[in-house]
C-alpha cells in the first residue's frame, strides 16, 4: 500500500432499509425524512441510493435545514463493507 498521507472527510452515515415491494425494490431511511429510492432491481437501488441521499441533503442545506444525522470524520485510508448481490 505504501506510505500515504491520512485524509479526513466529514461524512453522514445513513442507515438504509431495502425492501421488496410489489415486485420492485424500495430503499428508505428512518434517519432522513424524504429519502426514498424505487427501482426494478437491487443493483439499481444500490446504485441510486448515494445520489438520492446527497441530493436530499444538499436541498436541505440550501433551505437552511440541518439534518438530524451526526457528522462523522472518516479518516482515509479506511475499510468499508460493500453489498454485492450474489
Amino acid at each position: 500500500m505504501g506510505t500515504q498521507t491520512p485524509v479526513e472527510i466529514a461524512s453522514y452515515r445513513l442507515p438504509v432499509v431495502i425492501e421488496r415491494v410489489n415486485g420492485s425494490y424500495q430503499a428508505t431511511s428512518p434517519a432522513l425524512d424524504g429519502f426514498l429510492v424505487l427501482a426494478d432491481t437491487l443493483d439499481e437501488v444500490l446504485a441510486l441510493a448515494h445520489g438520492v441521499a446527497r441530493a436530499l441533503l444538499e436541498a436541505m442545506q440550501d433551505k437552511g435545514v440541518k439534518p438530524s444525522l451526526p457528522i462523522e470524520e472518516v479518516r482515509l485510508p479506511t475499510q468499508i463493507d460493500v453489498l454485492v448481490p450474489a
